[in-house]
């Protein structure tokens, strides 16, 4: 049997606070969020309403914590605010008429917001507090009625919206966080954990966990790269790329490498200029859709400006997921001056990895 002082300082223990793991940058930027959207909602409004109405509510600083400092949460997400708020009002204002006692209003009020939340998808916690507020919000809440909805409700709802859309996206976060299509899964989804493998454990679990399954995909590739990096870490594009390099001036003609390309059988040739910085790339498929034209047009005007490059130190696992799920049939090994080093194909990445493997310790 367990040590029951164990027992209890474990117990004691699940109440330390976890760290939450988050920047500089955006711990500064939840708060100064916060403050911008709190202050813009409640001067339009108080603009607009006026003192004799309550043209603020307190639950939208709950709000703020949500839509500012962890815009990537589900419960922060324009449809949560904007539905759960609304629901959330319109039931306290019908329980606050039909039920006499304030306590027992409040408590029921609540229970029907949030058991009407989960089904409508827009579950947003501090609309738990908006249902408090149309029950014991006084007798200015009382006088207004189905209006308490309209205003403060959704006009504070949208306003802080507004301000969380332009403050979000000055500071360079992606909000709203919106659920996409689920793709065909990707050749490294088939061989780890997919989005349906995520799907099925977190309806296993059985409650609301407060991630995106999109972001949780993200933090799990992640994780996966790290853990490339700590078997592979030794392992880098300069230990296996192809330093002997076939390549081309942008101002050489079509013809003359499409020639190079079926003497070689090459499937892409780089373009250099004459220090041997990269300019781009040219493809087979490219140079037999201009094969004909007269005059021949030149590389330079066919060219790919934007081919998929490393450097010599990029750890193996760099390469992994442009190769296996983007379709990246090589990458142009760079120096920090942008000059051809070398190139590393698909068969040289498989290589260096069956290598690496029978070369580990049993």
């Amino acid at each position: 049997m367990e040590n029951p002082h164990r027992q209890l300082r474990a117990w004691l223990y699940g109440f330390w606070p976890q760290a939450i793991v988050t920047s500089r940058r955006d711990r500064l930027a939840g708060s100064l969020g916060a403050a911008f959207g709190l202050i813009a909602t409640a001067w339009v409004c108080h603009r607009a309403l006026g003192e004799p109405n309550p043209w603020f509510i307190a639950p939208m600083g709950a709000s703020a914590v949500l839509l500012f400092a962890v815009p990537a949460s589900p419960l922060a997400q324009p449809c949560s605010l904007i539905g759960g708020n609304l629901c959330a009002a319109l039931v306290g204002v019908s329980c606050a008429r039909l039920i006499g006692n304030p306590v027992l209003a409040a408590g029921i009020a609540a229970a029907i917001a949030i058991a009407l939340m989960f089904p409508l998808r827009c579950l947003h916690p501090p609309s738990g507090a908006v249902a408090l507020t149309a029950v014991l919000g006084g007798p200015a809440v009382a006088r207004l009625g189905y209006g308490f909805v309209w205003h403060p409700v959704l006009l504070n709802s949208l306003l802080l919206l507004a301000a969380a859309l332009l403050f979000n996206r000055l500071a360079g976060r992606r909000y709203p966080h919106s659920q996409p299509a689920a793709p065909a899964p990707t050749p490294s989804e088939r061989i780890g954990v997919s989005r349906a493998d995520l799907h099925a454990a977190l309806a296993e679990r059985g409650e609301v966990v407060d991630i995106s399954e999109d972001d949780l995909e993200d933090i799990l590739q992640r994780a996966e790269e790290r853990s490339h990096q700590r078997r592979f870490g030794a392992l880098r594009c300069a230990d296996f790329m192809v330093s002997e390099v076939l390549s081309v001036g942008a101002a050489a003609s079509s013809e003359k490498a499409l020639a190079l390309l079926r003497d070689h059988r090459f499937d892409a040739l780089p373009v250099t200029s004459s220090d041997g910085r990269l300019l781009g790339e040219i493809s087979l498929r490219e140079l037999l859709a201009a094969a004909g034209m007269h005059p021949a047009p030149l590389v330079g005007q066919l060219m790919d400006t934007s081919p998929h490059t490393s450097r010599p130190d990029d750890p193996i696992e760099r390469l992994i997921h442009p190769f296996a799920d983007r379709g990246v049939a090589h990458s142009m090994v760079v120096d920090g001056e942008g000059r051809l080093l070398g190139l590393v194909a698909q068969g040289d990445l498989i290589a260096a990895l069956f290598r690496e493997q029978l070369e580990r310790p049993a």
